[in-house]
């Protein structure tokens, strides 16, 4: 069974005006709208029962917790994990990457080690091995990608060595689209004694995923781009890395005692998370997921083929108009695209006028708009609210584009 269209009627944003024209919200790989399921679980939180998490002996402190600690056990349902202490709650995937390069990384990568990342990755899933590698002597290698966004695998005999410690690898690029095969580079990378984290920001919320069968050792996943509000999101993480891991933040919550000159750990997950956490974000979280499972993810993933595939045959109709990334079969639900001698931030404020929402730049991935030879891109991006209508204002507004910079010219 498909997503109804009905369903647009949840996400009251979606009913408004954007200079006189209905909203056409195309940014979802930016971030997600709310539907009005998880907004009445935040403001119920914050009306009913707003308290600290895990000090409070009080009943709304106590139905604070075990809230919280349900949403932890939902994301784990969702990712397919062993139990709820292999997630850590952070504030989004880039803090989830960065706690993995710092915990992880200062305390195994030596100098002359080596970490693999790939051509396409995300700019947080570059910057903090960057950081790590500078600073322990490590050597960072890339995956390229060939003229269709994809990953050229037959790279990685000569990437992987005995040297490779980690890999680092996005699972569907916010960019291409590509849906990249995490679990045959995660078998070969194992099979040469390295471990692999995924950014998991644009799979998680549109596709069913299973880190087990991944296979993978680390997944990030950001709450934000899933139906949740922003600043919640977490890492899920095989339990003994998590367990010989050093914390990442310092603080309450994640001691087990303390003295004035040294301190324990809490047990896992809490002792990665310092100080008080986003409670209402992790229950917005939870919310999000009830949502998600009551669609079904195989259906979410099916709709958005649907709309991307629809997407895709619309703007190739605009002329002087070139797409990035491989066919449908090999995306999630993103298009970025440029047009000639007509600026992305110019196509974006067209649009802007329509009431289409479209993200320009370079979508925090330079190194690749770099080897493309292109400055930046237009990305049109879809969720489960996004129908085809939508797609077909799209289409004119681009094609109004193109007219009103003929007649400029």
């Amino acid at each position: 069974m498909g997503i109804p269209a009905t369903i647009r009627e949840d996400f009251p944003i979606l009913g408004q005006r954007v200079n006189g024209k209905p909203l056409v919200y195309l940014d979802s790989a930016a971030t997600s709208q709310k539907p009005r399921q998880v907004l009445d679980a935040v403001r119920r939180y914050y009306e009913e029962y707003n308290a600290n998490v895990h000090r409070g002996v009080y009943s709304i402190a106590e139905r604070a917790t075990a809230e919280y600690e349900a949403a932890r056990a939902a994301v784990a349902r969702f990712l397919g994990a062993a139990g709820p202490d292999e997630i850590v709650f952070t504030r989004n995937v880039t803090e989830a990457l960065n706690l993995v390069a710092y915990a992880w990384g200062r305390r195994h990568l030596r100098p002359g080690d080596e970490i693999l990342t790939t051509e396409m990755e995300h700019h947080s899933d570059l910057v903090p091995w960057q950081l790590v590698a500078q600073e322990r002597g490590a050597r960072l290698r890339h995956i390229p990608f060939d003229d269709q966004g994809r990953l050229i695998l037959d790279e990685l005999d000569r990437l992987l060595t005995e040297r490779t410690r980690i890999v680092a690898l996005v699972h569907v690029s916010n960019t291409f689209g590509t849906v990249n095969p995490v679990a045959e580079v995660t078998r070969r990378a194992h099979a040469c004694g390295a471990l692999v984290i995924v950014d998991g920001a644009q799979s998680a919320p549109h596709r069913p995923v299973d880190v087990r069968a991944l296979g993978c050792d680390f997944f990030g996943f950001t709450g934000h781009k899933m139906l949740a509000p922003m600043g919640i999101g977490g890492l899920w993480a095989r339990r003994p890395l998590l367990e010989e891991m050093d914390p990442f933040l310092g603080g309450g919550e994640m001691i087990s005692d303390v003295w004035l000159d040294r301190a324990t750990w809490n047990e896992v997950p809490w002792k990665f998370e310092a100080g008080t956490p986003n409670v209402g974000g992790a229950i917005g979280l939870g919310a999000a997921i009830d949502y998600l499972e009551r669609l079904g993810m195989d259906a979410v993933a099916a709709h958005e083929r649907e709309i991307t595939a629809y997407a895709m045959e619309r703007l190739r109709e605009i002329p002087g108009l070139h797409i990035l990334g491989p066919g449908v079969d090999e995306r999630g639900g993103v298009v970025s695209f440029w047009m000639d001698d007509i600026h992305p931030h110019d196509i974006s404020q067209v649009l802007d006028t329509e009431g289409v929402c479209v993200r320009a730049g370079h979508h925090c991935t330079k190194p690749l708009h770099r080897k493309l030879g292109i400055g930046a891109s237009a990305r049109a991006s879809f969720y489960v609210y996004t129908i085809p209508e939508e797609i077909d204002v799209l289409a004119r507004a681009l094609l109004k584009t193109r007219e009103l910079f003929s007649v400029a010219r």
